[in-house]
């Protein structure tokens, strides 16, 4: 997996394409991120812990998970296009509706029905740029459409501690409905004619053939097993990072969103920099170095440094975490070429998994062993984490080298 980057014509045949399929990951992340740095305001607001409110994330990121599997195989029967729409308008609604909420119960179911929206959003667009691309020109591809992801991921920590400092979380949620509801006629609209077509459907005896090739074989295991550890030792932390700063004396909750939005713009600069990073480092040394960066940066945050410099361990926490996640991308993306979204969506449905308990398993830590113990644990698997996959994922990655229907 050598030649996985090429600035090739041919990886640029589609830009507006591309640009559409990003801006449907960038509403997405965009609400993803959103509610985190109002945790403490919605906890006061509604007579809940911070622990509580923290259920908030988990419940977004368990549902998201959980429904990976059923709306990859209804992408490869219906097409990828049509449900990223439909996904766009429920994600829409369900971020309004949760701004009118008067309970914690009602707020959580809101973040439920966010949770289905955008589980049709991310994985889906990645398996429609892999069907748009070939396996050495994918990597390129879905760094551009992860840019856009990682550009809502910054706008969304950031615009949500800012103006949760002005207009509360309501008004957030209730901007956030208005935006993503904005992206979604765009992208009804760039995809105007894959809706209105008519979209070659896979059968479902293939259907059910693509998952027990993805199932048999072995990088799935590896893939699958690391993107759940990811998920939870380093997505799982996000919730707690208000209260982190609020121990040292930072209660702003533009801060949290700032330091939060540290992690986007490591992400950011992984797309911008990969396709000079991986032909030097290659895939494994992508993989061992992004683990590295980011289990020496939860380590660093166990210690509670002054947010300027915690901004800074967001920072290259990010860079670390899509170095190596974007490498077991790669891998889960051919495991089955036939069923590219069923495979993406479980991969994604392990990865929302992990992130979903990771607010528990922080929780449960940080009660009984402490902030520092915690944080020093996770780190060392992240750190591990890099150095087994790397070891493991020694096969190159095949498929075919044209595009599907999408």
């Amino acid at each position: 997996m050598t030649s996985v980057v090429d600035q090739s014509p041919s990886c640029r045949a589609m830009p507006p394409l591309l640009t559409i399929i990003a801006m449907s990951t960038f509403a997405a992340a965009l609400s993803a991120r959103a509610v985190e740095p109002v945790l403490p305001q919605i906890g006061n607001d509604l007579s809940v812990s911070i622990a509580i409110a923290a259920g908030l994330s988990a419940a977004n990121a368990l549902t998201f998970a959980l429904v990976q599997p059923f709306l990859g195989a209804l992408a490869d029967l219906f097409g990828k296009a049509r449900l990223v729409v439909v996904c766009l308008i429920v994600l829409a609604v369900a971020n309004a509706a949760g701004a009118f909420a008067t309970s914690y119960s009602m707020l959580f179911a809101t973040r439920i029905l966010a949770g289905v929206g955008a589980g049709g959003v991310f994985p889906i667009a990645m398996g429609l740029t892999s069907d748009l691309v070939p396996t050495h020109q994918r990597q390129i591809a879905m760094g551009r459409v992860l840019g856009g992801a990682m550009i809502g991921n910054l706008l969304g920590a950031t615009f949500s501690g800012i103006i949760g400092d002005f207009v509360g979380w309501r008004g957030v949620l209730l901007l956030l409905g208005a935006l993503v509801m904005i992206a979604s006629f765009a992208v009804a609209y760039g995809f105007r004619g894959v809706l209105s077509g008519t979209v070659q459907r896979v059968p479902l005896s293939q259907l059910k053939q693509g998952y027990q090739t993805i199932l048999a074989n072995p990088n799935a295991r590896v893939c699958f097993t690391a993107v759940f550890i990811e998920g939870l030792c380093i997505l799982g932390l996000f919730p707690f990072v208000a209260a982190f700063l609020a121990d040292l004396g930072e209660p702003r909750l533009s801060i949290a969103g700032v330091v939060i939005a540290g992690f986007a713009v490591g992400g950011l600069c992984y797309t911008l920099t990969v396709s000079r990073l991986l032909p030097r480092l290659g895939v494994n040394g992508m993989m061992i170095g992004g683990g590295l960066l980011a289990g020496t940066q939860l380590a660093f945050v166990a210690f509670g440094a002054p947010w300027p410099w915690q901004l800074v361990s967001f920072f290259l926490m990010g860079w670390g975490f899509y170095s190596l996640h974007g490498s077991l991308q790669i891998f889960s993306s051919d495991l089955a070429p036939e069923a590219r979204a069923s495979a993406l969506a479980i991969h994604s449905f392990f990865f929302f998994m992990g992130q979903a308990a990771g607010p528990v398993i922080y929780g449960f830590g940080l009660a009984h062993f402490g902030k520092t113990a915690t944080m020093l644990i996770s780190a060392t698997i992240v750190i591990t984490l890099g150095f087994v996959c790397a070891r493991l994922l020694h096969q190159q990655p095949t498929g075919p080298e044209d595009m599907a229907d999408i």
